[in-house]
Protein backbone atom coordinates (compact mmCIF):
# COMPACT_ATOMS: atom_id res chain seq x y z
CA UNK A 1 0.00 0.00 0.00
CA UNK A 2 1.16 3.09 -1.27
CA UNK A 3 1.15 5.77 2.07
CA UNK A 4 1.49 9.85 1.12
CA UNK A 5 2.96 11.95 4.00
CA UNK A 6 3.40 15.06 5.56
CA UNK A 7 7.18 15.91 6.14
CA UNK A 8 6.28 18.94 8.69
CA UNK A 9 8.99 21.69 8.10
CA UNK A 10 8.71 22.25 12.10
CA UNK A 11 10.47 19.61 12.82
CA UNK A 12 11.04 17.43 10.22
CA UNK A 13 9.06 14.61 11.20
CA UNK A 14 5.64 12.93 9.99
CA UNK A 15 2.89 15.15 10.64
CA UNK A 16 0.27 13.34 9.01
CA UNK A 17 -0.23 10.33 6.45
CA UNK A 18 -2.85 9.06 4.40
CA UNK A 19 -3.21 5.39 2.11
CA UNK A 20 -2.74 6.29 -1.84
CA UNK A 21 -6.74 5.25 -2.85
CA UNK A 22 -6.58 2.54 -5.16
CA UNK A 23 -7.11 2.80 -9.05
CA UNK A 24 -10.47 0.63 -9.53
CA UNK A 25 -11.81 2.34 -5.99
CA UNK A 26 -10.98 5.97 -7.43
CA UNK A 27 -12.79 5.02 -10.71
CA UNK A 28 -15.88 4.51 -8.49
CA UNK A 29 -15.28 7.40 -7.11
CA UNK A 30 -15.33 9.57 -9.41
CA UNK A 31 -18.34 7.25 -11.47
CA UNK A 32 -20.06 8.14 -8.00
CA UNK A 33 -19.26 12.45 -8.88
CA UNK A 34 -20.67 11.06 -12.35
CA UNK A 35 -23.75 10.11 -11.42
CA UNK A 36 -24.17 12.85 -8.70
CA UNK A 37 -24.14 15.66 -11.54
CA UNK A 38 -27.35 15.69 -12.95
CA UNK A 39 -29.40 15.73 -10.10
CA UNK A 40 -26.85 17.83 -8.41
CA UNK A 41 -27.08 20.40 -11.92
CA UNK A 42 -31.17 20.60 -11.49
CA UNK A 43 -30.95 22.38 -8.46
CA UNK A 44 -31.96 25.65 -8.58
CA UNK A 45 -28.28 28.18 -8.72
CA UNK A 46 -29.24 30.10 -5.44
CA UNK A 47 -29.62 27.06 -3.76
CA UNK A 48 -26.12 25.82 -4.80
CA UNK A 49 -24.74 29.04 -3.84
CA UNK A 50 -26.22 29.08 -0.67
CA UNK A 51 -24.70 25.52 -0.25
CA UNK A 52 -21.05 26.36 -1.16
CA UNK A 53 -21.30 29.80 0.97
CA UNK A 54 -22.46 27.13 4.19
CA UNK A 55 -19.78 25.05 3.42
CA UNK A 56 -17.11 28.14 3.58
CA UNK A 57 -18.89 29.31 6.92
CA UNK A 58 -18.57 25.78 7.95
CA UNK A 59 -14.61 25.79 7.15
CA UNK A 60 -14.29 29.28 9.13
CA UNK A 61 -15.70 27.64 12.34
CA UNK A 62 -12.46 25.44 12.26
CA UNK A 63 -9.97 28.02 12.81
CA UNK A 64 -8.92 26.55 15.79
CA UNK A 65 -7.86 23.61 14.14
CA UNK A 66 -7.19 24.53 10.74
CA UNK A 67 -4.68 27.05 11.44
CA UNK A 68 -2.23 25.30 13.66
CA UNK A 69 -2.58 22.67 11.02
CA UNK A 70 -1.63 25.16 8.02
CA UNK A 71 1.81 25.76 10.45
CA UNK A 72 2.61 22.21 11.01
CA UNK A 73 1.84 21.55 7.41
CA UNK A 74 3.41 24.09 5.69
CA UNK A 75 5.13 26.29 8.26
CA UNK A 76 3.06 29.98 7.89
CA UNK A 77 3.66 31.23 11.24
CA UNK A 78 0.02 30.94 13.23
CA UNK A 79 0.22 34.98 14.34
CA UNK A 80 -1.39 35.12 10.41
CA UNK A 81 -4.46 33.37 10.89
CA UNK A 82 -4.24 31.29 8.07
CA UNK A 83 -5.88 31.71 4.61
CA UNK A 84 -9.48 33.15 5.54
CA UNK A 85 -9.34 36.57 4.48
CA UNK A 86 -9.17 35.30 0.95
CA UNK A 87 -10.43 32.13 1.09
CA UNK A 88 -13.86 34.18 2.06
CA UNK A 89 -13.71 37.19 0.05
CA UNK A 90 -12.98 35.12 -3.40
CA UNK A 91 -16.06 32.70 -2.04
CA UNK A 92 -18.30 35.53 -1.38
CA UNK A 93 -17.30 37.25 -4.62
CA UNK A 94 -18.16 34.45 -7.32
CA UNK A 95 -21.23 34.00 -5.48
CA UNK A 96 -21.83 37.67 -5.76
CA UNK A 97 -22.08 37.00 -9.75
CA UNK A 98 -22.81 33.59 -10.54
CA UNK A 99 -26.68 34.59 -11.60
CA UNK A 100 -24.99 37.16 -14.05
CA UNK A 101 -22.00 34.95 -15.11
CA UNK A 102 -24.24 32.22 -15.78
CA UNK A 103 -27.24 33.99 -17.82
CA UNK A 104 -28.16 32.86 -21.24
CA UNK A 105 -27.46 35.29 -23.64
CA UNK A 106 -30.04 36.19 -25.65
CA UNK A 107 -29.89 36.98 -29.10
CA UNK A 108 -33.41 36.74 -30.10
CA UNK A 109 -36.74 36.42 -28.38
CA UNK A 110 -39.61 37.14 -30.31
CA UNK A 111 -42.72 35.70 -31.77
CA UNK A 112 -41.26 33.80 -34.09
CA UNK A 113 -37.78 32.83 -32.62
CA UNK A 114 -35.89 31.87 -29.11
CA UNK A 115 -31.99 32.38 -29.71
CA UNK A 116 -29.80 32.41 -27.07
CA UNK A 117 -26.39 30.83 -25.68
CA UNK A 118 -26.52 29.00 -22.61
CA UNK A 119 -24.19 28.22 -19.88
CA UNK A 120 -24.00 24.53 -19.35
CA UNK A 121 -21.63 23.03 -16.30
CA UNK A 122 -18.56 21.00 -18.05
CA UNK A 123 -19.51 17.74 -15.89
CA UNK A 124 -16.77 16.27 -13.12
CA UNK A 125 -14.19 19.10 -11.86
CA UNK A 126 -10.11 17.94 -11.05
CA UNK A 127 -9.03 20.58 -8.66
CA UNK A 128 -5.10 19.48 -8.17
CA UNK A 129 -4.55 22.25 -5.63
CA UNK A 130 -0.85 23.46 -4.40
CA UNK A 131 0.56 23.23 -0.96
CA UNK A 132 1.88 27.07 -0.66
CA UNK A 133 -1.83 28.24 -0.31
CA UNK A 134 -3.98 25.22 -0.47
CA UNK A 135 -7.60 26.99 0.77
CA UNK A 136 -7.45 30.13 -1.10
CA UNK A 137 -5.93 28.11 -4.34
CA UNK A 138 -8.19 25.49 -3.72
CA UNK A 139 -11.56 27.64 -3.75
CA UNK A 140 -10.83 29.55 -6.87
CA UNK A 141 -11.75 26.95 -8.41
CA UNK A 142 -14.14 24.94 -6.27
CA UNK A 143 -16.34 27.50 -5.39
CA UNK A 144 -17.47 28.46 -8.98
CA UNK A 145 -17.63 24.92 -10.21
CA UNK A 146 -19.46 23.83 -7.78
CA UNK A 147 -22.11 27.03 -7.82
CA UNK A 148 -22.55 26.24 -11.72
CA UNK A 149 -23.29 22.70 -11.31
CA UNK A 150 -20.36 20.87 -11.40
CA UNK A 151 -19.05 17.92 -9.42
CA UNK A 152 -15.52 18.30 -8.08
CA UNK A 153 -13.16 15.94 -7.25
CA UNK A 154 -10.10 17.80 -5.20
CA UNK A 155 -6.41 16.32 -4.96
CA UNK A 156 -4.17 18.22 -2.57
CA UNK A 157 -0.48 17.89 -2.47
CA UNK A 158 1.30 15.60 -0.11
CA UNK A 159 2.92 18.61 1.79
CA UNK A 160 -1.02 19.80 3.09
CA UNK A 161 -2.68 16.27 2.83
CA UNK A 162 -5.12 17.64 5.42
CA UNK A 163 -6.53 20.38 3.73
CA UNK A 164 -9.03 18.81 1.45
CA UNK A 165 -10.53 16.75 3.62
CA UNK A 166 -11.13 19.70 5.99
CA UNK A 167 -12.88 21.06 3.48
CA UNK A 168 -14.80 18.73 2.02
CA UNK A 169 -15.62 17.61 5.63
CA UNK A 170 -17.20 21.17 6.09
CA UNK A 171 -18.84 21.56 2.97
CA UNK A 172 -20.36 18.24 3.56
CA UNK A 173 -21.71 18.88 7.00
CA UNK A 174 -23.06 22.55 5.83
CA UNK A 175 -25.29 20.20 3.37
CA UNK A 176 -23.42 19.37 0.01
CA UNK A 177 -23.69 15.81 -1.10
CA UNK A 178 -20.96 13.67 -0.28
CA UNK A 179 -20.81 12.63 -4.04
CA UNK A 180 -20.84 16.13 -5.29
CA UNK A 181 -18.00 17.20 -3.35
CA UNK A 182 -14.93 14.60 -2.81
CA UNK A 183 -11.65 14.67 -1.83
CA UNK A 184 -9.28 11.74 -2.78
CA UNK A 185 -5.88 11.24 -1.75
CA UNK A 186 -3.97 9.78 -4.95
CA UNK A 187 -0.25 8.80 -5.98
CA UNK A 188 1.00 10.42 -9.00
CA UNK A 189 0.29 7.24 -11.32
CA UNK A 190 -2.91 6.70 -10.21
CA UNK A 191 -3.92 10.73 -11.28
CA UNK A 192 -2.00 10.47 -14.50
CA UNK A 193 -3.97 7.06 -15.15
CA UNK A 194 -7.30 9.02 -14.48
CA UNK A 195 -6.80 11.82 -16.59
CA UNK A 196 -5.74 9.41 -19.40
CA UNK A 197 -9.43 7.58 -19.12
CA UNK A 198 -11.24 10.80 -19.77
CA UNK A 199 -12.63 11.03 -16.15
CA UNK A 200 -12.63 14.14 -15.70
CA UNK A 201 -14.61 16.89 -17.89
CA UNK A 202 -12.63 19.74 -16.84
CA UNK A 203 -8.89 19.88 -14.93
CA UNK A 204 -7.70 22.95 -13.33
CA UNK A 205 -3.49 22.44 -11.96
CA UNK A 206 -1.45 24.58 -9.88
CA UNK A 207 1.78 23.72 -9.40
CA UNK A 208 5.01 23.77 -11.09
CA UNK A 209 6.10 24.12 -15.06
CA UNK A 210 6.70 20.32 -14.92
CA UNK A 211 3.79 19.31 -12.98
CA UNK A 212 1.78 20.90 -15.85
CA UNK A 213 3.71 19.30 -18.96
CA UNK A 214 2.74 15.88 -17.03
CA UNK A 215 -0.91 16.78 -16.63
CA UNK A 216 -0.50 17.80 -20.09
CA UNK A 217 0.87 14.78 -21.37
CA UNK A 218 -1.49 12.27 -19.27
CA UNK A 219 -4.60 14.48 -21.09
CA UNK A 220 -3.51 14.46 -24.11
CA UNK A 221 -6.10 13.53 -27.06
CA UNK A 222 -8.73 13.56 -23.98
CA UNK A 223 -9.83 16.62 -25.02
CA UNK A 224 -10.60 17.15 -21.30
CA UNK A 225 -10.52 21.25 -20.97
CA UNK A 226 -7.50 22.29 -19.10
CA UNK A 227 -6.63 25.36 -16.40
CA UNK A 228 -2.87 25.27 -15.39
CA UNK A 229 -1.25 28.16 -13.35
CA UNK A 230 2.33 27.23 -13.26
CA UNK A 231 5.76 28.95 -12.26
CA UNK A 232 6.20 32.37 -12.02
CA UNK A 233 9.02 35.03 -11.16
CA UNK A 234 7.23 38.09 -11.02
CA UNK A 235 8.61 41.63 -11.24
CA UNK A 236 8.06 45.16 -9.63
CA UNK A 237 9.19 48.66 -11.34
CA UNK A 238 9.93 51.54 -9.02
CA UNK A 239 9.72 54.47 -11.13
CA UNK A 240 11.55 57.86 -10.56
CA UNK A 241 7.90 59.17 -8.82
CA UNK A 242 7.26 56.19 -7.20
CA UNK A 243 5.60 56.45 -3.10
CA UNK A 244 9.58 55.25 -2.34
CA UNK A 245 8.21 54.26 1.70
CA UNK A 246 5.06 51.97 0.14
CA UNK A 247 6.94 50.25 -2.29
CA UNK A 248 9.90 49.43 0.05
CA UNK A 249 6.93 48.25 2.22
CA UNK A 250 4.46 46.33 -0.14
CA UNK A 251 7.37 44.78 -2.31
CA UNK A 252 9.63 43.57 0.30
CA UNK A 253 6.29 42.18 1.91
CA UNK A 254 5.06 40.43 -1.35
CA UNK A 255 8.92 39.38 -1.89
CA UNK A 256 9.20 37.34 1.69
CA UNK A 257 5.53 36.78 3.01
CA UNK A 258 4.63 32.95 3.87
CA UNK A 259 8.71 32.52 3.44
CA UNK A 260 8.41 33.62 -0.04
CA UNK A 261 6.38 30.91 -1.37
CA UNK A 262 3.69 32.72 -3.13
CA UNK A 263 2.67 32.21 -7.14
CA UNK A 264 2.54 35.96 -7.22
CA UNK A 265 5.60 36.03 -5.12
CA UNK A 266 8.12 39.35 -5.61
CA UNK A 267 11.10 37.83 -7.32
CA UNK A 268 13.28 40.46 -9.32
CA UNK A 269 12.78 44.29 -8.33
CA UNK A 270 13.89 47.13 -10.82
CA UNK A 271 14.26 50.81 -9.50
CA UNK A 272 14.97 54.24 -10.99
CA UNK A 273 19.08 54.90 -10.44
CA UNK A 274 17.64 58.26 -8.89
CA UNK A 275 15.79 55.76 -5.88
CA UNK A 276 18.19 52.97 -6.05
CA UNK A 277 20.53 53.73 -3.09
CA UNK A 278 17.33 54.67 -1.26
CA UNK A 279 15.08 51.82 -1.81
CA UNK A 280 17.96 49.01 -0.75
CA UNK A 281 18.83 50.88 2.42
CA UNK A 282 15.06 51.03 3.28
CA UNK A 283 14.36 47.26 2.10
CA UNK A 284 17.38 45.64 4.18
CA UNK A 285 16.06 47.74 7.46
CA UNK A 286 12.71 45.84 6.44
CA UNK A 287 13.81 42.65 5.53
CA UNK A 288 15.83 42.80 8.66
CA UNK A 289 13.18 43.75 10.67
CA UNK A 290 11.54 39.45 10.22
CA UNK A 291 11.62 37.29 13.26
CA UNK A 292 12.38 33.85 11.88
CA UNK A 293 11.43 30.66 14.00
CA UNK A 294 8.63 27.99 14.93
CA UNK A 295 5.70 28.93 13.71
CA UNK A 296 3.88 27.88 16.39
CA UNK A 297 5.01 31.00 18.51
CA UNK A 298 3.23 33.96 17.76
CA UNK A 299 5.81 35.89 18.16
CA UNK A 300 7.36 34.04 14.83
CA UNK A 301 6.52 36.59 11.92
CA UNK A 302 8.70 34.25 9.19
CA UNK A 303 7.99 30.49 9.51
CA UNK A 304 10.08 27.70 7.38
CA UNK A 305 9.78 26.94 3.90
CA UNK A 306 7.70 23.97 3.24
CA UNK A 307 10.25 21.60 3.05
CA UNK A 308 13.87 21.34 3.33
CA UNK A 309 14.27 20.61 -0.22
CA UNK A 310 12.91 23.98 -1.09
CA UNK A 311 15.27 26.00 1.11
CA UNK A 312 18.02 24.15 -0.57
CA UNK A 313 17.28 25.30 -4.28
CA UNK A 314 16.72 28.88 -2.61
CA UNK A 315 20.02 28.69 -1.68
CA UNK A 316 21.69 27.36 -4.13
CA UNK A 317 20.41 30.00 -6.85
CA UNK A 318 21.94 32.83 -3.78
CA UNK A 319 25.07 30.97 -3.75
CA UNK A 320 25.16 30.65 -7.40
CA UNK A 321 24.55 34.55 -7.77
CA UNK A 322 26.83 35.44 -5.11
CA UNK A 323 29.70 33.26 -7.32
CA UNK A 324 28.65 35.43 -10.00
CA UNK A 325 29.63 39.00 -8.50
CA UNK A 326 26.21 39.51 -6.47
CA UNK A 327 26.47 40.85 -3.47
CA UNK A 328 24.18 39.51 -0.54
CA UNK A 329 23.37 42.18 1.67
CA UNK A 330 21.07 40.17 5.05
CA UNK A 331 23.59 38.37 7.37
CA UNK A 332 22.19 35.47 8.51
CA UNK A 333 23.71 35.58 11.88
CA UNK A 334 20.96 38.09 11.88
CA UNK A 335 18.38 34.81 11.61
CA UNK A 336 19.89 32.27 14.68
CA UNK A 337 17.10 29.99 13.53
CA UNK A 338 18.75 29.31 9.95
CA UNK A 339 19.47 26.06 10.46
CA UNK A 340 20.36 24.49 7.24
CA UNK A 341 17.12 22.98 6.80
CA UNK A 342 13.55 24.19 5.83
CA UNK A 343 14.52 27.62 8.32
CA UNK A 344 15.59 29.74 5.84
CA UNK A 345 17.13 33.44 6.97
CA UNK A 346 15.78 36.18 4.04
CA UNK A 347 17.75 37.92 1.43
CA UNK A 348 17.90 40.54 -0.87
CA UNK A 349 20.81 40.68 -3.61
CA UNK A 350 21.90 43.10 -5.37
CA UNK A 351 24.69 43.69 -8.47
CA UNK A 352 22.39 41.13 -9.93
CA UNK A 353 22.30 40.53 -13.86
CA UNK A 354 19.70 38.02 -15.99
CA UNK A 355 22.77 36.11 -16.63
CA UNK A 356 22.49 34.83 -13.29
CA UNK A 357 19.52 31.70 -12.62
CA UNK A 358 18.37 33.37 -9.27
CA UNK A 359 17.18 36.57 -11.78
CA UNK A 360 15.53 33.87 -14.11
CA UNK A 361 14.08 30.27 -12.83
CA UNK A 362 11.53 30.85 -10.09
CA UNK A 363 12.92 31.32 -6.66
CA UNK A 364 10.19 30.08 -4.45
CA UNK A 365 11.45 31.46 -1.46
CA UNK A 366 12.33 34.48 1.00
CA UNK A 367 15.00 36.05 -1.45
CA UNK A 368 14.22 38.81 -3.84
CA UNK A 369 17.07 40.25 -6.28
CA UNK A 370 17.33 44.63 -6.81
CA UNK A 371 18.52 45.98 -10.31
CA UNK A 372 19.40 49.76 -11.29
CA UNK A 373 17.84 50.92 -14.45
CA UNK A 374 17.69 54.17 -16.16
CA UNK A 375 14.64 54.37 -18.18
CA UNK A 376 10.96 52.67 -18.63
CA UNK A 377 12.24 51.07 -22.26
CA UNK A 378 15.15 49.16 -19.92
CA UNK A 379 13.06 47.92 -17.58
CA UNK A 380 10.18 47.02 -19.65
CA UNK A 381 13.13 44.48 -21.64
CA UNK A 382 13.42 43.16 -18.36
CA UNK A 383 10.69 42.68 -17.11
CA UNK A 384 9.58 40.50 -20.39
CA UNK A 385 12.86 38.90 -20.17
CA UNK A 386 11.15 35.52 -18.52
CA UNK A 387 9.71 32.67 -19.57
CA UNK A 388 7.12 33.11 -16.99
CA UNK A 389 4.18 35.95 -17.07
CA UNK A 390 1.94 36.45 -14.02
CA UNK A 391 1.77 39.63 -12.42
CA UNK A 392 3.84 43.05 -12.90
CA UNK A 393 3.85 45.51 -10.13
CA UNK A 394 4.51 49.07 -11.33
CA UNK A 395 5.15 51.92 -8.81
CA UNK A 396 4.51 55.62 -10.00
CA UNK A 397 2.00 58.15 -9.27
CA UNK A 398 0.89 58.46 -13.30
CA UNK A 399 -1.85 56.04 -14.25
CA UNK A 400 -1.82 56.40 -17.70
CA UNK A 401 2.03 55.94 -17.82
CA UNK A 402 1.19 52.45 -15.84
CA UNK A 403 -1.16 51.27 -18.51
CA UNK A 404 0.96 52.49 -20.98
CA UNK A 405 3.71 50.49 -19.64
CA UNK A 406 1.55 47.32 -18.78
CA UNK A 407 0.24 47.38 -22.13
CA UNK A 408 3.98 46.54 -23.22
CA UNK A 409 4.14 43.73 -20.78
CA UNK A 410 4.12 39.78 -21.09
CA UNK A 411 1.96 39.46 -18.14
CA UNK A 412 -1.26 38.04 -16.65
CA UNK A 413 -1.92 41.01 -14.29
CA UNK A 414 -0.47 44.65 -14.17
CA UNK A 415 -0.91 45.85 -10.80
CA UNK A 416 -0.27 49.76 -10.18
CA UNK A 417 1.12 50.44 -6.48
CA UNK A 418 0.61 47.15 -5.28
CA UNK A 419 1.47 43.55 -5.35
CA UNK A 420 0.60 39.81 -4.67
CA UNK A 421 -2.62 40.22 -4.61
CA UNK A 422 -5.46 37.95 -6.38
CA UNK A 423 -8.40 40.61 -7.39
CA UNK A 424 -11.43 38.15 -7.49
CA UNK A 425 -13.63 40.73 -9.67
CA UNK A 426 -10.53 40.02 -12.53
CA UNK A 427 -9.61 37.31 -14.30
CA UNK A 428 -6.38 35.53 -12.34
CA UNK A 429 -4.12 34.32 -15.76
CA UNK A 430 -0.85 34.12 -16.94
CA UNK A 431 1.08 33.79 -20.09
CA UNK A 432 3.80 31.47 -21.63
CA UNK A 433 5.41 28.77 -18.55
CA UNK A 434 2.98 30.36 -16.45
CA UNK A 435 -0.10 28.45 -17.99
CA UNK A 436 -3.35 29.13 -19.29
CA UNK A 437 -6.53 29.73 -18.95
CA UNK A 438 -7.86 31.59 -15.70
CA UNK A 439 -10.13 31.51 -13.16
CA UNK A 440 -12.38 34.07 -11.04
CA UNK A 441 -14.16 36.60 -12.49
CA UNK A 442 -17.09 36.37 -14.74
CA UNK A 443 -14.26 34.35 -16.98
CA UNK A 444 -13.92 31.89 -14.43
CA UNK A 445 -17.48 30.73 -14.67
CA UNK A 446 -16.91 30.56 -18.18
CA UNK A 447 -14.19 28.47 -18.17
CA UNK A 448 -15.86 25.59 -15.82
CA UNK A 449 -19.14 25.76 -17.94
CA UNK A 450 -19.31 25.16 -21.75
CA UNK A 451 -21.58 27.17 -23.98
CA UNK A 452 -24.45 25.78 -25.31
CA UNK A 453 -27.38 27.27 -28.30
CA UNK A 454 -30.48 26.90 -28.26
CA UNK A 455 -31.71 27.50 -32.02
CA UNK A 456 -36.32 27.49 -31.43
CA UNK A 457 -38.17 28.42 -34.43
CA UNK A 458 -41.82 29.18 -33.27
CA UNK A 459 -44.76 27.70 -35.63
CA UNK A 460 -47.16 30.43 -36.46
CA UNK A 461 -50.65 30.06 -37.78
Amino acid sequence: MTMIRCISPVNGEVYAERAAMPLELARQAVAQARLAQKSWAKRPLDERVKLVLAGVARLNEMVDEVVPELAWQMGRPVRYGGEFKGFNERSNYVASIAADALKPLVAEESDRFERRIEREPHGVVFVIAPWNYPYMTAINTVAPALMAGNTVILKHASQTILVGERMVRAFVEAGVPADVFQNLFLDHDTTAALIAARSFDFINFTGSVEGGRSIERAAAGTFAGLGLELGGKDPGYVMADADLDAAVDTLMDGATYNSGQCCCGIERIYVHESLYDAFVEKSVAWVSNYRLGNPLDPETTLGPMANKRFAATVRSQIADAVSKGAKALIDPKRFPEDDGGAYLAPQILVDVDHSMEFMREETFGPAVGIMKVKSDAEAIDLMNDSQYGLTASLWTRDAERAARIGRELETGTVFMNRADYLDPALCWTGVKETGRGGSLSVLGFHNLTRPKSYHLKKVTA
